[in-house]
């Protein structure tokens, strides 16, 4: 970690950004991201840049943002997942499979349910009720309670597959 001053004041802004998408005031958000950005560049700056594009239905630079976060640092789980969540909300999932398989396997990620849950959701919008059932029960051994999982588990297991399009 760098004792550089620069890096604690971007740190702080990059919490402010995190808050201000919270308070879905994105384009402020973005302002807030770039300066934290601009100070000292981190992956999760950039990551939460991409968050902000992405409300604002711009997922092409979202996606670019996440990229650039794997360059500043590629253990950074959070973007790779993310790529994987934009791609699927563009209704690419089969380009969105590879992303989230990186997601699951990052070094520094702790919300590895979220990768699984993604997985899960192709795999059932595809009629893979086995690989499926599978993810989403990874998902909840990495989140016990997560309810989404546990609800498209319970669908699956029930045999109700009613996934027709990815949500």
């Amino acid at each position: 970690m760098s004792d550089d001053p620069r890096r604690a004041e971007a740190l702080q802004l990059w919490e402010d950004g995190g808050r201000l998408i919270q308070a879905r005031r994105f384009d402020a958000a973005i302002a807030i991201l770039t300066r934290s950005i601009e100070l000292y560049p981190t992956a999760e700056a950039y990551t939460f840049r991409g968050w902000a594009y992405s409300h604002l239905d711009r997922v092409d630079e979202a996606i670019d943002e996440c990229k650039r976060a794997i360059e500043v640092d590629p253990t950074f789980g959070n973007p790779y997942n993310d790529i994987g969540a934009y791609l699927i909300q563009q209704g690419k999932p089969d380009e969105a499979i590879p992303w989230l398989e990186r997601a699951i396997q990052a070094e520094r990620y702790e919300a590895r349910q979220f990768p699984w849950a993604n997985l899960g959701r192709i795999f059932a919008a595809r009629g893979e009720r086995a690989r499926a059932i599978e993810c989403f029960r990874k998902a909840l051994e990495e989140q016990p309670g997560y309810s989404v999982a546990a609800q498209m588990l319970e669908r699956l297991v029930a045999g109700l597959n009613g996934f027709a399009h990815l949500t």
